[in-house]
C-alpha cells in the first residue's frame, strides 16, 4: 500500500477541526435568534440573505482560479438546490420553535438530527451502522438530554413538534451536502444553498411577519452576526468537512452545538450553568470520541 493511501492529506487532517469549529459557530445561533428584533421567519431570511455577498465574492474568486465547477445539467442544478430547500425548512421550523416553546425543548429536539442522518444513510445508501458508532451516538444523545435538564420542561406541543421536524430537515441537509462535496467546492455549495434558502423563506416572511426590517442598528448587528458567524463561517466549515467525513459521524459531532450554546447563554444571557450542564457536556464529548473509533 502506498504512502499516499496511508497518510491523509493536509486537507483531510483539517476536516475534523473544521467540523468542530463549525459546530461551535452554529452553537451561537440560538443566542442571535433570541436577541433578534424581527420575527423568526424574517430572522431566517436575513441569516441566509446577508451571507450572499460574501459567498458570491468567494465563488467568483474560485472561478477566477478555475477551482469552482459549474453545474452542467438540470440534474446538477436540482442536486445543488436540494440542500437549500432542506436548510430553509430547517431554519423556519427551528426559529419558529424557539419563539413558541422553551429554548431547552427546542434545542434538545433539534439536536436529534444525528439519529435521522444515521437512519437515512442506512436506508438510502446502505451505510452500515457499527455497534461502536451506535454506542457513541447513544452516549452523546444522553449528554444532550442531561445538558438540557434531563428531559422536557414547559413548552408548547406545536413548538416541540416544529423542533423535531427541524431535526429531520437538518438531517436531510447533511446527507444532501455530503453527496455534493465530491463534485462541487464549498463556495459553490454554500452559494447555491444560501440563495435557494433565501428565495424559499422570503415569501413566507412576507406573508407571516409584520416587518422584515429591524428598527435599530443593534438589531441589524444581531442579524449580521447570525449570518456571518452561523451561516458563512459555521455552515462553510461543516460543508468543507463533509468532503472527507461520513455524514452520520459529522452530524453526531455537531452535537457540540448545544454545549457551545449553553456556554454562550451563560456568558451573554447570564443563564446559570450547574453540575448537570458540566456532566452533559462531558457525555457529549465522550460520545463523539467513542463514535470516532468506528
Amino acid at each position: 500500500m502506498s504512502d499516499a493511501v496511508l497518510s491523509p492529506s493536509p486537507a483531510q487532517r483539517l476536516a475534523l477541526p473544521a467540523l468542530i469549529l463549525g459546530g461551535l459557530a452554529i452553537g451561537s445561533s440560538p443566542i442571535f435568534v433570541r436577541l433578534s428584533e424581527v420575527g423568526p421567519i424574517a430572522t431566517a431570511v436575513w441569516r441566509v440573505a446577508l451571507a450572499l455577498p460574501i459567498l458570491f465574492l468567494w465563488y467568483r474568486a474560485e472561478r477566477a482560479r478555475g477551482e469552482a465547477a459549474r453545474p452542467r445539467s438540470l440534474a446538477d442544478c436540482a442536486a445543488l438546490a436540494l440542500p437549500g430547500l432542506f436548510i430553509a425548512a430547517d431554519l423556519v421550523a427551528w426559529h419558529w420553535a424557539l419563539a413558541i416553546t422553551s429554548v431547552a425543548n427546542a434545542t434538545l429536539l433539534a439536536n436529534l438530527a444525528p439519529i435521522f442522518v444515521t437512519l437515512g444513510a442506512f436506508v438510502l445508501f446502505r451505510t452500515p451502522i457499527r455497534p461502536v458508532f451506535a454506542a457513541g451516538l447513544a452516549v452523546a444523545i444522553a449528554g444532550v438530554v442531561v445538558l438540557k435538564g434531563g428531559g422536557f420542561g414547559d413548552g408548547a406541543l406545536a413548538g416541540d413538534a416544529l423542533a423535531a421536524l427541524a431535526a429531520v430537515f437538518y438531517g436531510g441537509y447533511i446527507l444532501a451536502v455530503g453527496r455534493l462535496r465530491d463534485r462541487f467546492s464549498v463556495a459553490t455549495v454554500m452559494l447555491w444553498t444560501s440563495a435557494v434558502a433565501a428565495a424559499a423563506t422570503l415569501p413566507l416572511a412576507l406573508l407571516m411577519e409584520p416587518t422584515l426590517l429591524p428598527p435599530t442598528l443593534a438589531g441589524w448587528a444581531v442579524l449580521v452576526g447570525l449570518s456571518w458567524v452561523s451561516q458563512v463561517a459555521g455552515q462553510s466549515l461543516i460543508t468543507y468537512a463533509l468532503a472527507w467525513l461520513p455524514p452520520a459521524f459529522s452530524s453526531l459531532t455537531l452535537l457540540i452545538q448545544p454545549v457551545a450554546a449553553a456556554a454562550l447563554a451563560w456568558i451573554v444571557l447570564a443563564e446559570p450553568l450547574g453540575p448537570a450542564q458540566g456532566l452533559g457536556g462531558a457525555l457529549v464529548l465522550a460520545g463523539i470520541l467513542l463514535a470516532r473509533r468506528a
